[in-house]
């Protein structure tokens, strides 16, 4: 949508555009709540901005790295014809399920016996047969919205499915007896608690030993469970027993980090290499350390019995072998502990499961295609595939979301899957993007109504369809992102290209992928044609593809993202700016040779190859893109934004510039974006990162920087510079600070919180014009035998009143804050807040933007976390103060 400065007629004044601008900006700001996600009304606002901004012609979007789908997902739900490509099979099945199936089904009734309309077209459930003609009035009624009908009967044939695996394959699911003290009676499992066995490495003992990292499953206040092991010195085994009510959890055997465990039977050590040495030979095996069920209270725990353990283990092994995992230690951990295959992932209970629900989805088509023609559906032969809306395009849609059922269960369904003793459930697979090793492992139960069940895979698949857009056209297809630009002319592209060598996309999905093969091979057979997903043309900097060698990988990714970005400048459309996301960390340290240098080799990768294929960045803005109870967002200083980068053709006419007018050029403007940026309450996390878009836009406009030498200055120098004026520009930004806040941040830079020399700390008051007694009198230091430190935040007083503290230096608010953060909440944090006078706790704000680089160039994550927290929490905090200001609350 064009900025109201675009058309000069229609807004002349800076007023009248202004005004204008806060018009559209609202429009965003509802867009962008979670609960309009489905709000017509918000969405047709914004579609008719885009159809009056295009003359009602809007461009086709493309995104050439689609992965997941979710740009063009968003695209077509703006209404806008949505294209995305990848060459990974498993994105480009997503992205289909996202973008290209609903709106082929849009507005139609389901086609099972339970969702089909009476034969008056009321909608309403019957058993009854239906004609085609009171099929079309039902969908022309409206009743079914979008891709409603097409979500009822995932729903339906997804329990069919189940019912139909339970009739199979039920009777390796067996109950269990609960103790009396657990509410006996027979119950449903929830989930079987195994560990891994090697044997012991002392001659003497030869047991096997449980390789667990924990032996208690439940923290709940009265409902504690742990197990105790029993040693059998006789036999030299080790049981288990549950334990439950109070007590203590016996040590578990796991040690430190890594693979290293203590035998249980004889205390001898177990090293990482005797661990991989036996597994590699295929010595590694499994014990049962509790049964999990469905009690009356909650969850039950019961010790193994022999009746579980020999159901388990009289189930046959595989008869087929799913592929080899990749040799990749970066992010397949298993590998090194003999998990080679994917079948190996498997418990043999989970792979007959697998294979059983996999064999359904086929049995499910059929069944799907013949109540589609009953319901009147055209019997025409073409498929989804290639681009058939009949009956058996329709049973091809439904089965392939019935397949992703089997596909999210493989993320439950493995040996990798552990349990989660704070909230009792299991955890799936991929709770980061690698394959890892899991010494002790949960077996979930398909046919429980707890973590990991089928029920809630389908569950899951059919509301999220239920909230796809279903309007616009959608078409997702395979081919790397230089091909994909010659099918689709004068495109608005938009991306989020890969990052580097973070990720081994494929490797990865090939977990996945070998499952899509039994499900969807028939239905998708070019799609999934190959044995493991295309690998040699991915655009990553995987070393182990280049046989180690990091500079041939190195190369590989930069003239391939080069040659896509020299693509996207030729063939997109002229009218709009090329898109590009990034979440890269700004910082990051790499060893070469014996020099250590700073500096991020992803964004350096990525912007060289954007300004070397002719784009100017004209814009840039970090947008909240993370889930912060995302693993990787708890307890850590992890990004909580990507960085947009609207780019454009530089111009032919752009001239050449010298290092130090670059240097200068940026001393005058960085220092205003990042002021706007830490209004915009950007993350201190994400600050260093967001930084770089005001910075490379300067850098990115002239063909060429020079350096004194004479040769052109590298996006590498380009970025130490950028980040060198953000430190000046935090560094002077201390000059709002009071005296007393200002030695604190110069101790806290040297010295943290630790003591330091009397003499020293009374040089730096006198530098900063304040004195230790003021400072003791501020309350933040404590003084004595020849030392000083500053105060942690659990040595403040607990009756502290802000209004009354005649010295009340930033330093003293801004840790007062972060402490009622931490205990209270934002509520607490607030209502302290309002508390302080003047615009003391304001620039509290600020301080903590300058705390959080001190300590991240420390290397102080602990705390640099509670400065982030701060300044995270600061937009729901600051209006919270206002309304106890103002007596709305008390």
């Amino acid at each position: 949508v064009d900025d109201p400065s675009a058309p000069p007629d229609q807004f002349p004044t800076a007023e009248d555009q202004e005004r204008e601008r806060e018009r559209l900006f609202k429009i965003i700001e509802e867009l962008v709540l979670w609960e309009n996600t489905t709000n017509e009304e918000v969405l047709d606002r914004a579609r008719a901005e885009i159809m009056k901004s295009t003359d009602n012609n809007p461009p086709p979007v493309l995104d050439p790295f689609c992965g997941g789908g979710s740009i063009p997902l968003e695209a077509q739900r703006l209404g806008l014809e949505a294209h995305g490509s990848d060459l990974n099979p498993v994105a480009v099945l997503i992205t289909k399920a996202l973008i290209e199936i609903p709106p082929k089904f849009a507005g139609q009734p389901p086609v099972n016996p339970d969702g089909r309309p009476r034969d008056g077209g009321d909608g309403q459930a019957s058993q009854g047969s239906l004609g085609g003609e009171a099929f079309a009035r039902a969908a022309g009624r409206g009743k079914w919205q979008g891709a409603s009908g097409l979500a009822a009967d995932i729903r339906y044939y997804g329990q069919w499915m189940r019912d139909e695996a339970e009739k199979r394959i039920g009777h390796l699911y067996p109950k269990v007896e609960l103790p009396v003290e657990q509410g006996g009676g027979r119950a449903t499992v929830i989930a079987w608690l195994w560990a891994r066995t090697v044997q012991c490495p002392n001659p003497a003992c030869g047991a096997q030993m449980p390789l667990t990292s924990k032996l208690e499953f439940s923290k709940k206040k009265g409902q504690r469970a742990w197990i105790e092991p029993e040693v059998h010195t006789s036999q030299n085994t080790v049981s288990f027993r549950v334990r439950t009510g109070t007590g203590e959890a016996p040590k578990p055997p796991k040690i430190g980090r890594g693979a290293k465990f203590r035998c249980l039977a004889c205390g001898q050590v177990a090293e990482d290499q005797h661990i991989k040495n036996e597994a590699l030979a295929q010595r590694m095996g499994s014990q049962l350390l509790a049964v999990v069920a469905k009690g009356a209270g909650g969850r039950a725990y019961v010790s193994p019995t022999s009746q579980q353990v020999d159901i388990a283990a009289g189930i046959p092994g595989p008869a087929t072998r799913l592929g080899p995992m990749a040799e990749d230690p970066r992010n397949i951990w298993c590998v090194g502990y003999g998990l080679e295959q994917f079948e190996d992932l498997f418990t043999h209970r989970q792979l007959v499961a697998l294979t059983t629900f996999s064999s359904l989805v086929g049995e499910a088509r059929e069944k799907i295609l013949e109540d589609a023609v009953a319901v009147g559906l055209d019997n025409d032969p073409s498929r989804s595939r290639d681009g058939g809306k009949a009956a058996p395009a329709y049973a091809d849609a439904v089965a392939t979301y019935l397949a992703f059922g089997v596909s999210r269960s493989t993320d439950f369904w493995n040996s990798i899957a552990t349990w989660m003793t704070s909230g009792e459930f299991i955890s799936h697979m991929f709770v980061r993007q690698a394959i890892p090793m899991s010494w002790d492992f949960a077996e979930a139960n398909p046919f429980s109504d707890a973590s990991g069940n089928w029920d809630g895979a389908i569950d899951w698949i059919a509301r999220s369809v239920e909230r796809l857009p279903a309007r616009a056209a959608g078409r997702a297809t395979q081919s790397d992102a230089l091909s994909s630009l010659d099918e689709l002319d004068s495109a608005l592209i938009s991306t989020d290209p890969p990052y580097y060598d973070n990720i081994s996309y494929a490797d990865l999905s090939d977990h996945f992928y070998v499952w899509f093969r039994k499900t969807l091979g028939e239905i998708y057979p070019d799609l999934l044609s190959t044995l493991l997903t295309p690998k040699s043309n991915e655009l990553i900097a995987n070393p182990y593809r280049h046989g180690g060698d990091r500079n041939q990988a190195e190369g590989f990714f930069e003239t391939g993202l080069e040659g896509v970005f020299s693509n996207i400048r030729n063939e997109s459309a002229r009218d709009y700016p090329f898109t590009l996301y990034y979440a890269f960390k700004q910082a990051e340290t790499e060893v070469r040779g014996a020099s250590r240098e700073t500096a991020s080799t992803g964004w350096e990768t990525m912007l060289t190859a954007l300004v070397n294929s002719g784009f100017t960045i004209v814009g840039t803005w970090p947008m909240r893109t993370e889930r912060g109870s995302r693993l990787l967002g708890i307890g850590m200083n992890a990004l909580a934004s990507s960085v947009v980068l609207a780019c454009r053709p530089r111009p032919a006419e752009a001239t050449r510039t010298v290092s130090t007018d670059f240097l200068r050029e940026l001393r005058r403007q960085l220092p205003g974006a990042l002021r706007t940026l830490q209004h915009g309450n950007i993350a201190p996390v994400d600050l260093a990162q967001a930084a770089i878009g005001p910075g490379m836009a300067i850098f990115s406009k002239y063909r060429q920087v020079i350096e004194p030498d004479g040769s052109p200055m590298r996006v590498r120098r380009a970025l130490e510079l950028i980040n060198q004026v953000l430190d000046e520009t935090l560094a002077e930004q201390e000059n709002e600070f009071d005296r007393d806040t200002r030695w604190a941040v110069g101790w806290f830079e040297q010295y943290g919180m630790n003591e330091g020399p009397y003499g020293q700390a009374e040089l730096l008051s006198q530098a900063k014009n304040s004195s230790i007694g003021g400072l003791e009198q501020a309350g933040i230091v404590e003084s004595g035998r020849g030392k000083v430190r500053l105060l942690r935040r659990d040595e403040f007083s607990d009756d502290w009143d802000p209004s009354s503290d005649s010295r009340l230096p930033i330093w003293e608010a801004t840790q007062r804050l972060i402490q009622a953060l931490d205990t209270d909440g934002e509520d607490g944090a607030a209502h302290l807040l309002s508390q302080i006078p003047g615009s003391t706790g304001e620039v509290a704000r600020d301080l903590a933007y300058r705390l959080y680089t001190i300590c991240e160039r420390k290397d102080w994550a602990q705390e640099a976390l509670s400065y982030n927290a701060l300044v995270t929490a600061w937009p729901d905090v600051t209006r919270q103060a206002a309304d106890y200001r103002q007596g709305r609350l008390v």
